[in-house]
């Protein structure tokens, strides 16, 4: 593929920095990384908040780097400040009004320079509007009246707005220049959000050539960002099921992580899903930094990894295009240990799927899910979809119901899959606050409930229909409390849930599972991390574990009839792929 096996591994070099560089400087920065690792190529940056680099410093940029045997493409940011002389516009970060004909004319501009110099380019995934100028809100107004829609809101108009600047603007002056252009578009790790600003995935799937995928993570508790670590992993996921073979890589960076290992999670993550590249933003920013040396380390351990990794497989999680709800509830549980991939297309040949309240925007998910589960499929629906999809007519699928009730516990029962049934009471270490699912006794039955006082609640709730199973599963009000349910409730839900393989374990370790009958696991870094000895249980006969790469194999601890178990060690920041042999 390139230096490495299994990917090409890339940076981005910001505008700032082409219009600026020297040769001479540019040649002792590129020395600094190839000291450390082998990067196959560059994504150039001629454009970004309002600077334009000059022709000559693009092609003695280029020419350097293809002397490194770097390939080089392009790179455009859509930002940039009002007009000289105009009045200012309120945007964050400035993003750009697409309303105002200077700045679009910039934009076109930048984009036939990338058609005359380039074979390729990258958007970076500032390519969206939170303008509310009084002619963005006119037009905006003016599309919703000629559409019907009576709310005010800017979802629909600024999705249709996206669609039209990406054919008219980005693509069309590119390709006047050289038809043969390809065109990549970045979307960034916060998905959820995308059709609030314009980022327009349905659509634009269409138009662009590729997509790519922003696997940033961020420090969760002291930064804008709330989003887990798995993210890196499923957003990849779930842009390769989009459009299978035109998902880039994934892109990542050092910033608002105050932990060298939690950089390199991100880096591992992403490689987990099998990408073709794996880009470093950016290189201003890693340039004498020791990231580099540390990442440098972990590719070629990353490569060995991914030589024995087939494609991810695991609980298929529905995310309708446009969907938003219950934000990122998936990647959650992923951090607990469920093996979690991401679609936007219904999953109608899952083993197991998980419908979370972004679920609900389809508006045919209910007769989907009856054919689904009727048939004889395994659902997990959570407590924020059933909360939504009640007056729908969830009820002829399920007792559960909701009023409104919480509830605050620290006690679980958790009844055993075992024969005769026994039943466990494991404590947590905190109270956490859950919405109180109500069922109704011998229709509904209980797997797991939390208990607060002489009162218990549902916890993983599951019913019989037609020839398959519904589970409901009740979702913490705060969404990292799921961290805090016991070990024994955790590895409870995984057994119902997971598909392959599941872990006796606490949460903070995730388990990666591919289609080659191969899984990964690793534990996260935090500052409570610490090595631990779990149980991994392998659905079905087992005869033992192999670890390609360290050339070990793991023997069972013991086998029951539909299940073999093994005992491993983990430690924090360290990933293992295990091959079952059966």
């Amino acid at each position: 593929m390139g230096n490495y096996r299994n990917f090409k591994l890339v940076y981005y070099f910001v505008a700032q920095a082409t219009a600026r560089t020297g040769e001479e400087q540019l040649e002792k920065e590129i020395t600094f990384f190839e000291r450390y690792m082998r990067p196959d190529k560059v994504y150039l940056e001629r454009f970004r908040g309002g600077v334009f680099a000059s022709e000559a410093q693009v092609e003695m940029c280029k020419r350097v780097f293809e002397k490194h045997g770097v390939e080089v493409a392009g790179g455009l940011t859509t930002t940039m400040p009002t007009p000289e002389g105009d009045e200012p516009k309120q945007r964050l970060f400035d993003t750009v009004c697409y309303n105002d004909e200077k700045m679009l004319g910039q934009l076109t501009e930048a984009c036939a320079f990338l058609g005359r110099h380039f074979d390729e380019f990258i958007i970076d995934d500032f390519f969206f509007t939170n303008c509310t100028c009084e002619k963005c809100r006119k037009e905006k107004d003016a599309y919703n009246a000629s559409h019907g829609i009576t709310d005010g809101s800017w979802k629909e108009y600024r999705l249709s707005l996206m669609e039209k600047v990406s054919r008219e603007t980005i693509i069309a002056p590119a390709k006047r220049e050289n038809p043969n252009i390809k065109i990549t578009i970045k979307y960034p790790n916060w998905a959820e959000s995308y059709q609030q600003t314009g980022y327009n995935p349905k659509a634009q799937r269409r138009l662009f050539d590729n997509i790519y995928t922003g696997t940033e993570a961020r420090d969760t508790v002291t930064t804008d960002q709330h989003l887990p670590r798995y993210l890196s992993y499923s957003l990849m996921t779930y842009f390769e099921n989009m459009w299978p073979g035109h998902n880039g890589g994934g892109w990542f960076d050092p910033f608002d992580l105050h932990i060298t290992e939690q950089y390199l999670e991100q880096a591992y993550l992403t490689a987990f899903s099998k990408p073709k590249e794996m880009m470093m933003f950016c290189f201003q920013a890693l340039v004498n930094r020791m990231n580099v040396p540390a990442l440098g380390f972990q590719l070629d351990r990353l490569d060995d990894v991914l030589d024995h990794a087939g494609k991810p497989t695991g609980i298929r999680c529905y995310l309708p295009d446009d969907s938003q709800g219950e934000d990122n509830v998936q990647d959650f549980l992923g951090m607990c240990g469920f093996n979690v991939v991401c679609t936007p297309y219904f999953p109608e040949d899952a083993e197991v799927m998980l419908l979370t309240r972004a679920a609900a925007c389809d508006e045919d998910i209910l007769a989907k899910l009856d054919r689904f589960v009727s048939a004889g499929g395994k659902a997990v629906i959570t407590s924020g979809f059933v909360e939504v999809m009640l007056p729908k007519g969830l009820s002829a699928m399920t007792s559960v119901s909701m009023n409104g009730r919480k509830a605050r516990c620290s006690l679980y029962r958790v009844e055993q899959a075992t024969r005769p049934v026994t039943v466990t009471y494991p404590r947590g270490c905190e109270e956490i606050t859950i919405p109180v699912c109500e069922f109704r006794n011998n229709a509904t039955w209980a797997v797991v409930k939390a208990a607060g006082g002489e009162e218990s609640f549902g916890l993983l709730l599951m019913d019989t229909y037609g020839k398959g199973k519904l589970y409901t599963l009740t979702i913490p009000d705060s969404f990292p409390d799921l961290y805090k349910l016991p070990r024994e409730v955790l590895t409870r839900l995984r057994r119902e849930l997971n598909t392959a393989v599941y872990t006796d374990s606490a949460s903070g370790t995730s388990v990666f599972t591919y289609d080659n009958d191969s899984f990964i696991l690793y534990q996260y870094v935090t500052s409570a991390a610490q090595p631990d000895s779990i149980h991994i249980h392998v659905k079905g006969k087992a005869e033992k574990l192999f670890l390609p790469v360290q050339k070990k194999t793991l023997s069972p601890l013991y086998a029951k009839a539909d299940e073999t178990v093994f005992e491993a060690r983990t430690m924090p920041g360290e990933y293992v792929l295990y091959q079952i042999v059966r």
